[in-house]
């Protein structure tokens, strides 16, 4: 929702590179050691990698041995292996309209690009690659995994400009994207606000959860949690258009209004257990790292890692 006096406007060219910019001096500062060696201590990589075929000698595993090449040259060969500490970190973010809300200083849609902007420059201190996947109400604009400071800055740049369509996000379809173009085990950011309806997406996030290693960061804004107590607000839905006014100075309709963002809150948290998934829960205000940072701390106790 939005409030009714707002006007959506189209962000020019300079207007939208100083907003990249304030992202990436934000997130730039946010990037510590600590957060680092958090991230490395977390996420290893896939552990070894096929490198070439060689001749058998005495003493090699024979549970190595590349049964084709042997058949065809008629000598024993075996598979040898590279230890492969890199990693895809492929982020999926949410552009639907319910995104460009934002009550105070920052959208939940520029919050989500500062996550993203987070994650890739420590991923990329760990010399890891960085995809990314928009989708609203269906996947859309993809950018194949990559190293480098100015694929980084596209990054930031498309999360930011990208047209707010469709009637809602579907989870669904993009998870079921992943399953099918993820071939290798990747490290997966789903970065929304999880306004979703009624749709059920469990299941995808369990089969993608099974294959990879999924963390939610879900993003919220303050007014959508709890109404503040200042008499009658005007709001409009981003996605439905409806208008509607509400009594905030009502204490029952601020209680209604809690409660229902505590129910949709314990659903996500209910649905992302059952299907193994970490949450992270990202506020429009306040430093991004911090979050991100407990939910490595959490991981790593968890794993008995340091």
């Amino acid at each position: 929702m939005k409030p009714a006096s707002e006007k959506k406007t189209a962000l020019l060219a300079p207007e939208l590179m100083a907003r990249v910019q304030k992202i990436q001096l934000r997130t730039n500062k946010l990037v510590s050691s600590a957060l680092a060696g958090a991230y490395r201590s977390n996420f290893r990589g896939t552990g070894i990698e096929f490198e070439s075929v060689r001749p058998y000698q005495p003493g090699d595993d024979v549970r190595a041995i590349d049964w084709k090449v042997t058949a065809r040259v008629g000598d024993a060969f075996i598979k040898t292996y590279v230890e492969d500490r890199t990693l895809i970190l492929q982020c999926l973010v949410d552009t639907s309209l319910s995104m460009d809300f934002g009550s105070r200083e920052k959208t939940k849609r520029e919050v989500a690009a500062e996550v993203c902007a987070l994650l890739a420059l420590v991923a990329g201190r760990n010399q890891d690659q960085v995809g990314l996947c928009l989708f609203s109400d269906q996947p859309g604009l993809h950018l194949a995994p990559k190293k480098g400071q100015h694929h980084v800055l596209r990054l930031i740049r498309e999360v930011v400009a990208a047209p707010a369509e469709g009637t809602g996000s579907s989870l669904t379809a993009v998870l079921e994207h992943q399953m099918r173009h993820l071939k290798r085990r990747s490290l997966v950011l789903v970065v929304s606000d999880f306004l979703t309806g009624a749709e059920d997406w469990s299941d995808g996030m369990a089969r993608l959860a099974r294959r990879h290693d999924v963390i939610a960061v879900r993003v919220y804004d303050a007014l959508e949690e709890e109404l503040p107590a200042r008499g009658w607000i005007g709001l409009e839905e981003l996605e439905g258009g409806r208008r509607i006014d509400v009594d905030a100075h009502s204490k029952a309709v601020r209680a209604s209004w809690s409660a229902a963002a505590r129910a949709r809150r314990e659903e996500l948290v209910t649905r992302l257990r059952r299907a193994g998934v970490d949450l992270v829960e990202v506020a429009t205000t306040g430093d991004v790292s911090e979050p991100i940072a407990r939910c490595f701390a959490r991981r790593a106790a968890r794993h008995g890692r340091r």
